[in-house]
């Protein structure tokens, strides 16, 4: 889901990081270098130190209210949302399940059981860098285990494993998501859930543990306002970056890092830094942040923002909007989102000023191997709208039971006030007041990639 990102550097937090880096201390490295290489490390770093935060809340910290379960253990949630949940922007498609990995020791093994062809259910695969490293799942659904090794593993495929696939970071995470076509489908998806298995190999083997790999001293993480404003974010990066072997391709950038401090599994030692090369550091963040938030004018969608290395390449501004907006979003060919926040004319959507019609042409539904789903938010909480029909979506598996046109297209209705009982089936109800609408396509065809199928545009109802 997408968060919103806060501006940048208000004036006390520039105040706050100025007063930090005033302390006198011993440096040769000359202020200008220091700030070219500071944005350097804060525009690469950025999504290593963000995702840092969210697998410390998830697997570390047990007092956290987002923690699922410790390290290479699997934790599932099966639940219909609904307007009492005041989670912003929630998926209410897809159930999620969640295994953080340490792949310092050994491999781990993730096993999936098959699953009926028409439901959509995937594993994401994403590495300390943020990249989509692997997906596993649909389209097939046939099951199966695959290894999932670290960077400096090497062995054969081991029998009973249908794929290895591995990861340029010792540590990962798995995030599963599993079709709930319905909330009377719960009960199937926890079913399904309880299937999922993550493994060490010497336990996937029947084999005795390897050697534990050292135990990690964690750091405390920063909150999201804090990466983008503390002197402590070079010290995060640096003690992430131990879990990430240098890849040739960046060999000299991170050669470059090390001149300022930042040193692999090392503490960011401000303190052997001159007055003058800490200012440097002070804009080299701000240079960093400007950066970043000029690729956001120019992108108004996460399509293309969320990727494999391959994919996404060294373009690591990119790679660092993508964090701000949002760590562990999908590759744009296994999931794209079109967000409506205004109609055809470009005017916000405002149900307490027009109903709205949402129409697809004959033959010109989204085209998707998985699903497709449109769901309504009302804002500016961005919280499901709650309304007589308890309905919240209405996405593909509910075709059979929504009214077509005349011509065979479909027209779907966002707006506060029923449009009769004859058109209710294909009623989305909005609130009486702003609202967006999410439509994620999930395994999109190539015609959505390429831009050859458009999304209709969300139009105010002329009658």
């Amino acid at each position: 889901m997408l968060r919103h990102v806060p501006d940048l550097f208000r004036a006390a937090s520039l105040a706050a990081l100025a007063l930090a880096f005033a302390t006198p201390a011993r440096a040769a490295l000359k202020p200008e270098e220091a700030r070219a290489i500071a944005k350097e490390a804060y525009v690469y770093g950025y999504p290593l130190v963000d995702e840092y935060r969210l697998l410390y809340t998830y697997a570390v910290d047990t007092n956290s209210p987002d923690y699922k379960a410790p390290f290479n253990t699997i934790k599932s949630t099966a639940r219909v949302y609904t307007p009492e949940d005041k989670v912003p922007t929630p998926n209410s498609d897809t159930q999620y399940s969640y295994a953080a990995l340490d792949l310092r020791a050994e491999p781990v093994v993730l096993t999936l059981p098959a699953v009926e062809k028409d439901r959509y259910d995937s594993v994401q695969l994403v590495d300390l860098y943020s990249y989509n490293f692997g997906y596993l799942g649909t389209p097939g659904n046939e099951g199966g285990s695959f290894l999932i090794a670290g960077p400096t593993w090497k062995g054969e495929t081991p029998k009973g494993v249908d794929t290895v696939i591995r990861a340029d970071t010792e540590l990962a995470i798995a995030i599963y998501r599993t079709q709930l076509k319905s909330p009377a489908d719960l009960d199937n998806v926890k079913k399904i859930q309880a299937g999922y298995k993550v493994q060490p190999l010497s336990a996937f083997l029947g084999k005795p543990a390897q050697p534990a790999a050292r135990k990690i001293e964690f750091v405390p993480p920063l909150t999201e306002k804090e990466q983008r404003s503390s002197p402590r974010f070079f010290d995060i990066l640096a003690f992430v970056l131990q879990f990430c072997p240098t890849l040739p391709d960046e060999a000299a950038l991170r050669e470059r890092f090390v001149k300022i401090g930042v040193v692999p599994g090392k503490p960011f030692d401000l303190k052997s830094l001159s007055r003058e090369v800490r200012g440097g550091f002070v804009k080299g963040m701000i240079d960093g942040d400007k950066e970043i938030a000029n690729l956001r004018k120019t992108t108004n969608s996460s399509a293309g923002l969320f990727g494999s290395r391959a994919e996404l390449g060294t373009d690591y501004v990119k790679r660092a909007l993508a964090a701000q907006m949002g760590n562990f979003g999908n590759s744009k060919k296994e999931a794209f989102n079109v967000v409506y926040g205004g109609d055809a004319t470009g005017q916000p959507l405002d149900a307490a000023k027009h109903g709205y019609v949402l129409h697809f042409a004959k033959g010109a539904l989204p085209p998707a191997k998985g699903f497709w789903s449109l769901t309504m938010y009302g804002l500016p909480q961005q919280l499901l709208v709650a309304n007589p029909l308890n309905r919240y979506l209405i996405n593909s598996p509910m075709l059979p039971g929504l009214k077509r046109d005349a011509d065979g297209g479909l027209t779907l209705y966002l707006q506060s006030e029923s449009p009769g009982k004859a058109l209710e089936s294909n009623w989305l109800p909005a609130p009486k007041g702003p609202f967006a609408a999410a439509l994620r396509i999930y395994l999109p065809e190539p015609s959505v990639l390429d831009g050859t199928w458009k999304a209709p545009a969300v139009e105010a109802r002329k009658d």
